[in-house]
C-alpha cells in the first residue's frame, strides 16, 4: 500500500514537471500562467514540509505546510481569473486572502491552544472545497464557447472532484472522525483522502497547461484568419468566406437576394507614407478598418486583400442597397480625420462594386469590381462606381 509520504513525493514530482512546462509558456505572455507557476513552486515547498511533519516543528510541518498548500489553490483560482480576464472589485479580490488568514488562525489555534487534528482537517477541507468549487465555476462560466470543450471541462472536472473529496473528508472528520493523532498516520481512509485531495493538484495543472495551449492555438488561428494590423479578415480568410457565400447562393441559399463585392482602395496612400511615414500609413489603415467594421451589417465580410486595398462582400436585394452602404462609408471616412504622428490627416477612398452573375468564379467577379475601382480612380477618386441596375459591368 502507498504511504502518505510516497503520495506527497509523487505530487511534488508532478508539480516540478508542471513548472517546467509553464516556464516554456512564459514568453507567450498568457494571462494567468505566472500565478499558476508560482502556485506550483509554493506547492512543492508545502509538500516537502508535509513530508517532514514527523520531524519538523509544528509551525513548519503543520501551520506553514497547510498555509502554503492553501495559497497554492487560491493562486490557481486567481490565475484562472487572469486567464479569462475577469475584472473583480478590490473587496472581491481580497476575500480569498482574508479567508486564507482565517484558516491560518484556525490552524494555529487548534495546533497550539486546543490541539485537535480533526478540527484542523475540517477547516482546511472547507477552504480547499470552496476554492475548488470556485475554480470549476469560473472555468465553466467563462469557457470560450467557440473553442473545443475538452480542455476546459477537464479542469472543471478535476476541480469539482477535488471539491467533492474535500467536502466528504471534512464531513467525516466533523461527524465521526477516525482514530488518528497525526495527519500522515497510515490508514486506508487517510491515504484515500490524501491521494484524492492532493493528487487533484497535478490533474489541475495538466488541465491548466492544456487551456494555455488552447489559448496559443486560438492566437495562431486568429493570426491566420485576421489581419493583425487592421483587424479585418486576412486575404485568405476573406476569399474563403466569400467563396462559401457564393457556393451557398448557388444552391439557392439566398432566395431573393444577390451577392455583391466592393473593392476599396485608399486614395493617394503612397503619398501618406512618403509625407508622414509608414507609422502614419499604418494608423490610416487601422482607422479606415475600424470605421468599416463598426458599420458593417450582419452577414457582411470585410477583408484586407493587400496593401491599402480592401474588399467588402455583401448579400442584398438590390444594387442600390450596397451602393448606398459603400457611399455612406465613403462620406464617413471623408468626414472623420485620422490622428497620425505629426498631425491630423484627412483621407478618402474609391470603390468599385460588382454583382455576381450566378455562375462566375469569385476571381472573375472581383476583377470586374476592380475594373470599376480603376474607373473611379480615373474619374477623380473619392467616389463609388457601381453597375446600373440590371447590368453586370
Amino acid at each position: 500500500m502507498f504511504s502518505p509520504v510516497s503520495i506527497l513525493v509523487v505530487t511534488a514530482l508532478s508539480s516540478i514537471l508542471s513548472i517546467l512546462v509553464l516556464i516554456s509558456l512564459l514568453s507567450h505572455a498568457i494571462a494567468g500562467v505566472r500565478r499558476w507557476l508560482l502556485a506550483n513552486v509554493i506547492a512543492i515547498v508545502s509538500l516537502v514540509l508535509f513530508a517532514m511533519q514527523n520531524v519538523a516543528p509544528a509551525w513548519l510541518g503543520i501551520v506553514a505546510a497547510n498555509q502554503l498548500l492553501a495559497a497554492t489553490i487560491l493562486l490557481i483560482y486567481e490565475g484562472c481569473n487572469d486567464f479569462f480576464d475577469v475584472r473583480m472589485r478590490p473587496a472581491q479580490r481580497w476575500t480569498g486572502w482574508i479567508m486564507w488568514l482565517g484558516v491560518m488562525a484556525g490552524i494555529a489555534y487548534f495546533t497550539y491552544v486546543v490541539p485537535d487534528v480533526h478540527v484542523r482537517v475540517v477547516i482546511v477541507s472547507a477552504f480547499h472545497a470552496a476554492c475548488d468549487l470556485a475554480i470549476a465555476g469560473r472555468v465553466l462560466l467563462e469557457r470560450p464557447k467557440e473553442r473545443p470543450r475538452y480542455n476546459y471541462l477537464f479542469v472543471a472536472g478535476a476541480a469539482a472532484l477535488g471539491a467533492l473529496g474535500h467536502t466528504v473528508r471534512g464531513a467525516i472528520y466533523a461527524v465521526k472522525p477516525p482514530a488518528q493523532t497525526a495527519l500522515l498516520q497510515p490508514g486506508p481512509m487517510q491515504i484515500t483522502f490524501l491521494a484524492l485531495g492532493i493528487l487533484v493538484l497535478p490533474s489541475l495543472c495538466i488541465g491548466l497547461v492544456m487551456m494555455a495551449h488552447d489559448r496559443l492555438a486560438q492566437r495562431l488561428e486568429r493570426l491566420a484568419r485576421i489581419d493583425d494590423l487592421t483587424g479585418a479578415l486576412s486575404r485568405k480568410a476573406f476569399l474563403a468566406s466569400a467563396a462559401e457565400s457564393l457556393a451557398c447562393a448557388g444552391q439557392g441559399g439566398h432566395d431573393g437576394c444577390c451577392e455583391y463585392v466592393a473593392v476599396v482602395d485608399i486614395d493617394h496612400f503612397k503619398s501618406v507614407n512618403d509625407r508622414y511615414g509608414h507609422a502614419a500609413g499604418d494608423e490610416v489603415l487601422r482607422h479606415f478598418s475600424s470605421i468599416v467594421r463598426a458599420r458593417m451589417r450582419n452577414g457582411d465580410s470585410f477583408g484586407r486583400i493587400g496593401g491599402e486595398e480592401f474588399c467588402l462582400f455583401c448579400t442584398a436585394e438590390h444594387i442600390e442597397d450596397v451602393t448606398a452602404l459603400v457611399e455612406r462609408l465613403r462620406r464617413t471616412v471623408e468626414a472623420t480625420p485620422c490622428e497620425v504622428p505629426g498631425g491630423v490627416l484627412h483621407y478618402t477612398f474609391s470603390a468599385g462594386i460588382a454583382m455576381w452573375d450566378g455562375r462566375e468564379p469569385l476571381a472573375s467577379m472581383m476583377a470586374r469590381a476592380d475594373g470599376l475601382l480603376y474607373a473611379a480612380k480615373m474619374a477623380g477618386r473619392n467616389r463609388v462606381k457601381a453597375p446600373v441596375a440590371g447590368a453586370l459591368v
